[in-house]
């Protein structure tokens, strides 16, 4: 019986498996490239916003979050989210608030997340590192609602690429200062004391409630990695690209 979608990534990483099933995930990933590198080839300068999906639509995070994301799409940015509920969804809602484009990357889990309705493009993907890929590959700045386990793994992997030199740096904007504090001082009192990251590394994250601060930053980072990134393609209508968000990729 072929296995759900959910549990793929599940087998993989099982352990050792026969080279036919080695070779079959090898073909599903990459296809899953090629499909997000499709949907997300044009949609512009991105910034990526992440946080938790738990955070219902009074909560003040979800509230800055809405914020936060109509201040990205002002700026010409598209907004790309995890493409669920709670700040992501205030993020994409929040683009949608100013006429921007939104944008959603989700990812398959065994209790289902439905897309939020403020997309203008979903893209759904089986594997996490792919879509982290994604998320990082298309986006000039990073900003960081409160959020779990997930929240900090991509932020503290973003963190980790600009540390090592694997990526080019850019801004990581954590908002909701009261939220990180406890945070920043566990990384300044114990991993700065102990040797294990050095001082200059705690300056990777940025931590500010100041929206204005935020967009500073992030605009700082989009003009060092334009430069670099140059113009945007032109899309080969023959084999289907577009360069708006009309069309879904499921």
């Amino acid at each position: 019986m072929t296995p759900r979608p959910s549990d793929q990534e599940a087998r993989f990483l099982r352990g050792r498996r026969s080279r036919r099933a080695e070779l079959g995930t090898v073909v599903r990933v990459a296809r899953e490239f090629v499909r997000g590198f499709r949907a997300l080839h044009f949609v512009g300068p991105c910034v990526t916003v992440f946080g938790s999906a738990r955070f219902a639509e009074g909560h003040r995070y979800y509230q800055m979050g809405r914020a936060i994301g109509r201040r990205i799409a002002e700026a010409g940015f598209t907004v790309v989210t995890g493409g669920g509920p709670g700040i992501m969804e205030a993020a994409n809602r929040g683009a949608k608030d100013a006429g921007g484009c939104s944008i959603g990357c989700n990812i398959e889990l065994p209790m289902e997340q439905r897309p939020n309705p403020y997309l203008d493009r979903f893209v759904e993907f089986r594997y996490f590192f792919v879509r982290k890929v994604m998320l990082v590959k298309y986006s000039h700045a990073f900003v960081v609602l409160p959020g779990g386990y997930g929240t900090l793994d991509e932020m503290f992997e973003a963190a980790t690429l600009i540390q090592t030199g694997k990526i080019q740096s850019f801004p990581i904007v954590a908002m909701g200062a009261d939220y990180w504090t406890h945070l920043r001082e566990m990384l300044r009192t114990t991993m700065v004391a102990e040797g294990t990251i050095s001082a200059a590394d705690l300056d990777l994250i940025r931590i500010t409630d100041d929206a204005d601060e935020a967009m500073e930053l992030v605009a700082r980072g989009y003009d060092s990695m334009h430069a670099a990134e140059g113009q945007l393609p032109r899309p080969l209508r023959v084999i289907g690209e577009t360069r708006t968000g009309d069309v879904a990729a499921g």
